[in-house]
């Protein structure tokens, strides 16, 4: 079983496997997963394209979003075989992509169909399964919702349960304010916590700092962060000495830089353009010295056609150092 003290959630749209390999030169013991795949997508489409990941990413979780028992079994059974070490049920993603597919967030309101899902996928693989809900939606009460799926989907067999600790109003609230206004509610998975001993509990939503993560260790298993990890991603340079009581993998997010060089030259022989990989470094600096122009430079640079690792090290050569005190 994976340890799940810490974990970098995904984001659709947003994070991607060069995200994951620039997160991975940060933190060495941060679990990683992928953005959330279909099931229809992984059974009939590229699957190298949407599954293939770099070696160094590992320990990482492919996030699945689906319905059909039948098809989610044999997703992670593919997912197994390109090496993932967990594969996660998405049942707490609002948007309405999500929702018109009958997968995601809509799922709460089914929880003997998700335990279903679960078992089926427990059957197909031998990796844990783990399942991301939120703790309730629309009117839902979320003593009643998330107790209730939570108990079918251990029973069923799932290893762990990862909760967003806010309701999703898929009525009346887009996917970005169901990121924001519904209010947080971190006792309620304290409370599922207490009740299932024994289960890997791990807490979402809104941590907005490592300091911050190790306060929610005291109650739960483990806490996964998402904005906070992407916007500001040398907050992860904390995990591994705050979390691990490990040596950071570099020390300094210049130091990230340089060691993802070959990572990114590699990627650039293989036809990627620079941008793909240097649109997750914007929050690499912030509130250091210089970041504007390291952010100006990449825009303006990292687009062009056949730009290489050279705009990178001119866009860090904008920037200054960053205060030790800055770095939690």
């Amino acid at each position: 079983m994976l340890a799940h003290v810490f974990s970098v959630a995904p984001m659709m749209d947003w994070t991607d496997r060069h995200c994951r390999v620039f997160h991975r030169h940060l933190t060495r013991r941060g679990l990683l997963y992928t953005e959330m795949l279909t099931t229809g997508a992984i059974i009939h489409g590229d699957r190298e394209r949407l599954l293939g990941f770099d070696a160094t990413e590992h320990p990482v979780a492919l996030q699945l979003g689906g319905s059909d028992p039948r098809d989610l079994a044999e997703a992670a059974r593919i997912g197994e075989g390109f090496g993932y070490d967990e594969i996660n049920l998405n049942v707490g993603c609002p948007s309405d992509r999500v929702k018109d597919g009958r997968f995601g967030a809509c799922l709460m309101a089914e929880p003997e169909l998700v335990a279903r899902c679960v078992e089926a996928m427990k059957r197909a693989v031998s990796i844990p399964v783990t399942v991301k809900c939120r703790i309730g939606i629309d009117d839902q009460d979320p003593e009643v919702a998330l107790d209730t799926l939570a108990h079918a989907v251990v029973a069923a067999g799932c290893d762990a349960l990862i909760v967003h600790a806010r309701k999703a109003w898929l009525n009346g609230l887009s996917p970005k304010e169901n990121r924001d206004i519904p209010p947080l509610d971190y006792d309620r998975v304290y409370r599922l916590k207490r009740a299932m001993p024994d289960v890997p509990v791990i807490i979402n939503g809104g941590v907005p700092s490592i300091e911050e993560a190790k306060a929610h260790l005291a109650h739960v298993d483990g806490v996964m962060l998402g904005r906070a990890a992407y916007q500001e991603p040398w907050r992860l340079l904390s995990v591994d000495p705050e979390l691990f009581d490990e040596a950071a993998p570099h020390a300094s997010i210049q130091d990230a830089f340089e060691a993802m060089m070959p990572y990114i030259e590699a990627q650039l022989a293989r036809g990627t353009r620079l941008h793909a990989i240097t649109r997750h470094f914007v929050g690499a600096f912030h509130a250091v010295p210089g970041a504007r122009a390291f952010r100006r430079h990449l825009a303006e640079h990292g687009v062009k056609p056949g730009a290489g690792v050279d705009v990178l090290r001119d866009a860090i050569a904008r920037v200054g150092a960053r205060a030790p005190a800055e770095a939690a």
